[in-house]
This record gives C-alpha cells, sequence and structure tokens, in this order.
C-alpha cells in the first residue's frame, strides 16, 4: 500500500496515538476470526406482507434449526416447535401458554434459561460491541450480562445468572424480558437481508413491506420491474401512475392505494361510474386474493375503474411511443392498430376481433387523445402520487438501498436477466445514442433511474429519463424485464393467444449452461469458478418438476410463488435463500397460515435442503467485508509507522493533528 501522508493525517483524526491505532487493529484483527453471518435472500414478495413479515420472524427456518441444535436430544418436536413460536410471537404465545401451564413461575423460569442459551448463540457471531448496539433499552444490561455469563457449575458468576432469572420473575417483568430477548434473537439470527426485487403490486399489502424493510437492521434490494413501476410513478411518469392504479385495482388493493398511500381515487370512480355506467366490464373484474379492510369497493364498480385506468394507460402508452421512436416498442400502440368501426385488432399480419368494442373516450381519428376529464382525472392523480408522503419516503428507501444488481460474498444478485442474443453474447442496447452491454446496461440504466427521481426539475435531462422508467418497467431490452412484450392490454380485449404470448430474452434459457453463468460472473467481477447468481422475476413450476438451482448450482431463481397470485402455477408459496458460514441452503415455503399460533404442535417451518456444503467454514476474513477489514487494518499500521518515525505527531486527543512538516512551518513562523 502506497504511503500517503495527506491520507494517514486524515486518520489520524480518528486515531490520534499509537495506542488506540494499536487498539483498532487488535479489535479488527480479532473480528476478522468471527464466522460469516448469515444471509437471508427473498424475492418477488409481491405485498405478501403476512408471509413475508412470518418468513422474518422465522428466518427461514433458521431459528429452530438452532433450536434443534441446542435441544434437539432434551426437547421433543412439540416443545422445540412451542418454543420456536414463542420465538416469532412472543406477546401472542404468551396468552395461549398462560392459559396452559400450572405453575407458570417455574416455567417461566425454565424457559428463561432456554432463551439467554438460544441468544447466546445466536449472539455467538457478534462482536460484544455490535451486539449492544441491538439491546432493548429495556432490560439491554441484564440480557448483555446473561448472554455472556460463565454459567458453568461452580462459577463466579453462576449464583448471579440464577439470582438474575428468579429476581426477573419475582418482579412480574417475565412477559416483557421474554419479548425483548425473543425479538433480539430474530434479529441476530440474520445479518444481512437480501431483497431480489418486486416487493409491488398483486399483495394486500406492499406498503406494510416497505415499513418493515425500512426499521430492518441490515438490507439491500435489488429493484424489480415492479418496483421500478412505482419508482416512475413517484417520479412523475404518468403512464407508470396510470399503470400502479390500474394493478392496484385489478387485485383490489384499495386499501394499499387509498390508506396506505393516501392516493385520492374519487375522482376515478366518479369518472368511471358516469362514462361507463351501462357496460359491465365483464373482462375487468378484479382479482380478489385479499379483502379490502378499510376500502371495501364493489366489484361491478371496481371494474369500471379498472377499465377506465386501462384505457387512459392505453392512450398514454401510444403517445409515449410517437414521442420515443428509438424506444423500438410501436407494438405496445394497440389503440391506434384498431378498426373501431368493425371492431377489429390489426397489426403485423394479424387480425382479430376484440372482446370488448366499448370505447366511449377514444375517439377513432384521434385515439390516443385524453378526454378533457381523463385529462383532469390525471392530474388529480399525479399530484396525488406526488404529494404522498409515505409513498415518497419508501422510494427514497428504494434508491438509498436498492441498486440494479449487487455482488456480495462471492453472489452476484439481480431481479430479471442480462440481456443476451441467441449466440450467448451481450445484447447491446441503445441508451442515448449509444450502445451498452453486460454490467455497462446495468451501470447506465441505474443512472437513468437515479437521475429521473434527483435530477431537478428544470434539468433538461429530467424527463427523458422520467420516461425511461416506463423502459424499464416493460421493455423487452429492460434488464428488469426480458420478455418481447407485457400482454395485459392484448389479454384484456382479444382471445388471439399469439397476442398473449410473451417470449423471453435468451438469457433465460442460456443461463441454465454453466459457462454462460460463469461468462457473465466473469462480467462482474464475480469468481466465476465458485460464484452464484441469484435472482427471481419467473416463477419456478415446482409442482412440474422443475429445479431452482441450475446451471450445476451458479444459478440460484428463488421466486416460488411468495405471491398467491402464483402458487397455482408453482405448487408452493415460494423459495428463499440461506447462506450462513457452513452453507447455501434453499428453503421450500408452503402455505402461510393466517393463524400460525393456532396449532402450536404444527411445523410450519419451511423444506431445507442443503445446496452446497463449504469446504470450510467461511469466517469473515473470507468476505467482502474481511476484505475491507484487511484494508484499513494496512492503514493503520502505516499510521502507527508515521507515529513511530515521527512524520506523524500523536497528539492529544481533541487537538488536530500535525505532521513534521506542518511543525517545521510554525517553528519558522515563530522564528521570523
Amino acid at each position: 500500500m502506497s504511503y500517503d501522508i495527506d491520507y494517514l493525517t486524515l486518520l489520524s483524526q480518528q486515531y490520534p496515538t499509537v495506542k488506540t491505532a494499536s487498539t483498532e487493529i487488535i479489535r479488527l484483527q480479532s473480528r476478522q476470526k468471527l464466522p460469516k453471518l448469515t444471509e437471508h435472500f427473498m424475492s418477488d414478495i409481491h405485498g405478501e406482507y403476512e408471509s413475508f413479515l412470518h418468513i422474518l420472524k422465522n428466518a427461514s427456518g433458521v431459528i429452530k434449526d438452532k433450536i434443534t441444535q441446542i435441544y434437539g436430544r432434551t426437547l421433543s418436536e412439540r416443545d422445540r416447535q412451542v418454543l420456536a413460536t414463542l420465538i416469532y410471537y412472543p406477546e401472542q404465545k404468551l396468552e395461549y401458554i398462560k392459559d396452559e401451564v400450572d405453575d407458570i413461575n417455574d416455567w417461566y423460569k425454565i424457559t428463561l434459561y432456554r432463551l439467554i442459551e438460544i441468544c447466546r448463540v445466536v449472539a455467538s457471531k457478534y462482536t460484544r460491541a455490535k451486539i449492544r448496539e441491538f439491546l432493548p433499552e429495556a432490560f439491554g444490561s441484564t440480557i448483555d450480562e446473561l448472554i455472556h455469563a460463565n454459567t458453568d457449575y461452580g462459577s463466579d458468576k453462576e449464583t448471579y445468572y440464577n439470582e438474575s432469572i428468579s429476581t426477573i420473575v419475582e418482579l412480574g417483568q417475565a412477559d416483557d424480558f421474554i419479548v425483548e430477548i425473543s425479538t433480539l434473537i430474530q434479529t441476530l439470527a440474520i445479518g444481512r437481508l437480501h431483497i431480489i426485487g418486486d416487493i409491488y403490486d398483486r399483495g394486500p399489502g406492499p406498503h406494510i413491506i416497505m415499513d418493515k424493510l425500512m426499521s430492518y437492521h441490515s438490507v439491500d434490494i435489488q429493484w424489480g420491474n415492479h418496483d421500478i413501476s412505482w419508482m416512475g410513478a413517484a417520479c412523475g411518469n404518468r403512464v407508470l401512475i396510470a399503470n400502479v392504479v390500474r394493478m392496484g385495482i385489478s387485485y383490489n388493493n384499495f386499501d394499499c392505494l387509498e390508506d396506505g398511500y393516501g392516493i385520492n381515487l374519487r375522482p376515478l370512480s366518479d369518472f368511471a361510474s358516469e362514462v361507463y355506467r351501462d357496460d359491465l366490464c365483464e373482462c375487468f373484474l378484479p382479482k380478489v386474493l385479499d379483502e379490502n379492510v378499510y376500502d371495501k369497493v364493489a366489484k361491478s364498480l371496481s371494474a369500471k375503474m379498472h377499465k377506465a385506468m386501462a384505457v387512459i394507460q392505453l392512450k398514454l402508452i401510444g403517445q409515449m411511443v410517437h414521442r420515443h421512436p428509438e424506444y423500438h416498442m410501436e407494438d405496445r400502440n394497440l389503440l391506434e392498430h384498431i378498426d373501431y368501426e368493425k371492431g377489429l385488432y390489426k397489426y403485423n399480419g394479424i387480425t382479430c376481433p376484440l372482446t370488448d368494442t366499448n370505447f366511449p373516450t377514444v375517439d377513432p381519428k384521434n385515439p390516443l387523445e385524453l378526454t378533457q376529464k381523463e385529462a383532469q382525472l390525471m392530474d388529480v392523480l399525479a399530484a396525488s402520487f406526488a404529494h404522498s408522503e409515505a409513498l415518497q419516503r419508501h422510494v427514497r428507501f428504494l434508491y438509498s438501498s436498492g441498486s440494479m444488481y449487487l455482488c456480495m460474498n462471492g453472489n452476484l444478485l439481480f431481479h430479471g436477466c442480462i440481456p443476451m442474443n441467441e449466440d450467448g453474447s451481450f445484447e447491446r442496447v441503445e441508451v442515448d445514442g449509444e450502445k451498452y452491454a453486460g454490467r455497462a446496461l446495468l451501470d447506465r440504466l441505474e443512472r437513468a433511474a437515479r437521475e429521473a427521481y434527483f435530477l431537478p426539475k428544470d434539468h433538461p435531462d429530467k424527463q427523458k429519463n422520467v420516461d425511461k422508467m416506463w423502459l424499464l418497467w416493460c421493455s423487452a431490452q429492460s434488464p428488469l424485464f426480458g420478455k418481447s412484450r407485457m400482454s395485459a392490454f392484448e389479454r384484456y380485449f382479444t382471445k388471439e393467444k399469439a397476442l398473449h404470448e410473451e417470449v423471453y430474452n435468451s438469457y433465460y434459457r442460456l443461463s441454465a449452461d454453466s459457462h454462460v453463468c460463469e461468462q457473465i460472473l466473469n462480467e462482474f467481477g464475480v469468481d466465476p469458478v465458485h460464484g452464484h447468481i441469484i435472482n427471481g422475476h419467473v416463477p419456478v413450476r415446482q409442482k412440474d418438476g422443475e429445479n431452482p438451482v441450475k446451471a450445476d448450482g451458479k444459478l440460484y431463481v428463488i421466486d416460488g410463488g411468495l405471491s398467491k397470485a402464483y402458487q397455482a402455477k408453482t405448487g408452493i408459496a415460494g423459495y428463499t435463500l440461506i447462506f450462513n458460514s457452513h452453507y447455501l441452503a434453499l428453503a421450500q415455503h408452503h402455505d402461510y397460515i393466517s393463524h400460525p399460533l393456532s396449532k402450536p404442535e404444527s411445523d410450519e417451518m419451511p423444506t431445507l435442503q442443503i445446496t452446497q456444503k463449504m469446504d470450510k467454514r467461511i469466517l469473515v476474513s473470507d468476505t467482502d467485508a474481511g476484505k475491507k477489514l484487511s484494508q484499513r487494518m494496512d492503514e493503520l499500521r502505516l499510521l502507527v509507522k508515521a507515529y513511530e518515525n515521527g512524520s506523524i505527531v500523536e497528539r492529544a486527543i481533541g487537538s488536530y493533528p500535525k505532521t513534521i512538516q506542518s511543525l517545521h512551518m510554525e517553528t519558522m513562523e515563530i522564528v521570523r
């Protein structure tokens, strides 16, 4: 490492003496020998907040696995499950247990011992200083002492340990203590949470999921196309505003739109009721996977609102296509390819009848023009999105914690695909007159997405980047989508199967080849021999025998149908992935039970399949974080040398550091 006196002088402000620098080296060197923290991967959550929160609480079976390691020989399966459920839902489970246990004080003491032992095990990968960051304000110091106490028989702290637990029970604090330590166990069980796209759409509670992610201790997000749709709507892209509202209504998500984000749908309701008064809108009846709690809307009205937004979106898409011929998306301009008199769709050699020919707001001579009322409606919706504090807060978090892709600890994470040609080469995609491929394409598109949100409104590049958010949502060349078309509108208005077909980018076929995966890993600077690609986007049909682990273990596709909308296709309730210091393991989830406390003896944990065992236990020193720690230790050793040879002078803490050169200049000033 080069000797940079200016950098070392800056570093000396944080470590002003040989002693402070040496102490930090010792601390970092010790941390390097700890086991790697557990990483938890989830994808395609699609608003299923109940399942999401349940998976977070049980850490995809990690906590149950720890309980089995500790008590597998001393507790029955039922008792281990009861203990696990207590950790996941401490407040609720305590109410059940109090009705079942004869001697509650005795139960409290036994349970506290067990919870402390479990907490001690999950805390073993952390430094004590790091654990203190997670400790609750109430009972924090007590928990700290108990999980680090030597409780061996005859040890000096055995009496202290036992007396602490007895006192907690005697003072009536056992319930609160159990809640706090259970929450801490949940926190420590996972060191890093990775969300590989598609938090939004279909399910009822993406806003609830976002609130949880914002409070999570360590999380990153790789954007999915459904996330980018909401991000684009927050940027002011009117096609995507219409898309978000249309999708929300189509899945009966009024609670999310109106209660969660404060989007004003009353003008849309009034407009749709008037314009489609006599139209049953049968093709637009919502898919009711979950009932609304706060905003119950009749299906007949929902269908009218749904159709109203679909037609408006079609108009706005056509305008976008005309505005950007460089997008090469003329096939999305459906309204200009309709023979309104005959009720036919005609484009690219295909002619077929429409299933719905009632277009009261469409002028056949100028089909893309919004009516005055449609324009006013879009103004109201755009204002709602712009001024939704909750939405803008969540979108800012998506930007601050998210990206198009992430490379971490030998894994490459992205939601959809790396656009490829049939011959296995990276597809070159034009963006603002220049062509990009592979990693450079994702970097360029990420820059556009960030500029869409953060550039000032009057910046000349603002609007073109806002428009690109639609391209990212549904373009064949978008790494977040990667299909020939999004055929939602063809499915609304035609029965022509050829128009419904969505052809996947070559990546989705080629990536089943380990050599192609190695090529992609190499492109992103990840070890092609030991690395993995982890993505989602395409539901894995487990019920048809499809395997989520592909390309000889190089590729993991972990969209297994966490969303209820896909579970009939996949046959399961989703996949998640666990990467700890010993192995990579795929968790296959079963249907989430809304009341998991009702059957304490049942095991609702996922089926865990270890897909790769590590040759040796992975330590912090083997991780990306470990490499950064090694770099910092090298810098600190250079600082120590600079102190020892006098290049930088040690100082009292709080004073400004001085190099020999600066001291010499001060001396010369005094002499003068």
